[in-house]
């Protein structure tokens, strides 16, 4: 068997908070560790590559039912590039469609701040666009 560290060490070595360990733990992500003599968590290079991946992907934006489909994928053995490559483009468009809505959003809070002339004044054109309904945003 090969070397054991403890969770506090785990946290250190991966960039990844005890609770969130604990987390993926709890949510299926990461396997549940052997247990010393003592009680205490025991994880190895499994755990630590594991976790790395696991936190690579939630950096690069994907999912935990994302995370969990590729894992399954690993898990399984029987993944191919190409399903792999099938859930990034997947996730990719997802982040195009995200963008996409972020400009919207800036676009619109540029132009209804453009109506503020940002004086000592009660009224606030800012204000009355969000006081509108959605549709009067643009």
């Amino acid at each position: 068997m090969g070397t054991h560290i403890g969770i506090g060490t785990l946290a250190r070595r991966t960039g990844v908070k005890i609770e969130t360990i604990r987390y993926y733990e709890h949510e299926g992500l990461l396997p549940s560790p052997p247990r010393t003599p003592g009680g205490h968590r025991a994880y190895g290079e499994d755990h630590v590559k594991r976790l790395m991946f696991i936190r690579r992907s939630r950096q690069l934006g994907f999912s935990m039912q994302e995370i969990r489909t590729l894992l399954e994928l690993v898990d399984g053995g029987g993944y191919t590039c190409g399903e792999v490559k099938a859930l990034t483009l997947e996730h990719a468009e997802a982040i195009r469609e995200k963008i996409a809505d972020l400009q919207r959003m800036e676009a619109t809070l540029t132009r209804i701040a453009a109506r503020c002339e940002g004086g000592d004044v009660p009224d606030c054109p800012v204000i009355d666009a969000l006081l509108r309904p959605a549709d009067g945003l643009g």
